[in-house]
């Protein structure tokens, strides 16, 4: 568990506000370092005040591949865009699948067209923090230009930092961060996600 300083409240935050921030992403391979290092941001935004639900590689894995034809199709699906819908920030863990984006992240941000014809469209209005697991700095900063990019189509607002991790020892024994480096770059991007959305809020 990540030990954290009381959270800075900036000049224009509505304090009290509990905003909805949501973690997207994973792999269809349990305790995944992608996930669990999505899982430590959103603790980190709900330790400042957050509302957070996760969708995990697992959920990911069973939703419906996207079909422009039916972009809204299934249960999951629209569970999943209601909850986009009623977000105010988003962080989105991916590995590093040969230079890119997991094909389930991608096939979650692909469904979102199901929200484009929503008063707020897509991402909209939303800071959306990236964090990817990769071995290697070039597999890094390709796949976090890459989902950085996708973010800009879909409207979002990427944060001005994103993570880059390398899975090889990245928790030790205890399940936290080996290197508080890396706890800190997850902090950063949390922290940058909740105080976009707060401000968003007021």
């Amino acid at each position: 568990m990540l030990m954290l300083p009381a959270p800075r409240i900036d000049a224009g935050m509505t304090v009290g506000a509990r905003p909805l921030v949501i973690g997207v992403g994973g792999t269809v391979r349990p305790g995944s370092s992608s996930e669990r290092a999505l899982v430590a941001a959103l603790d980190v935004a709900s330790a400042a005040g957050a509302r957070t639900e996760l969708f995990g590689g697992a959920f990911l894995a069973d939703l419906p591949i996207y079909n422009p034809h039916k972009p809204s199709c299934g249960s999951e699906q629209q569970r999943f865009l209601a909850v986009v819908r009623a977000a105010d920030g988003v962080i989105v863990a991916t590995p590093g699948y040969h230079g890119s984006v997991s094909g389930v992240v991608k096939n979650a941000l692909d469904g979102l067209e199901g929200l484009r014809d929503d008063p707020r469209p897509y991402l909209d209005g939303r800071a959306v923090g990236c964090i990817v697991s990769a071995a290697g700095a070039q597999a890094s900063g390709s796949t976090l230009t890459t989902l950085r990019s996708i973010i800009h189509a879909l409207r979002g607002w990427p944060t001005p930092f994103g993570a880059c991790l390398d899975p090889n020892g990245l928790f030790d024994e205890s399940g936290a961060f080996a290197d508080p480096r890396n706890a800190w770059q997850v902090e950063t991007v949390a922290r940058q996600v909740l105080r976009f959305a707060m401000r968003w809020a007021a």
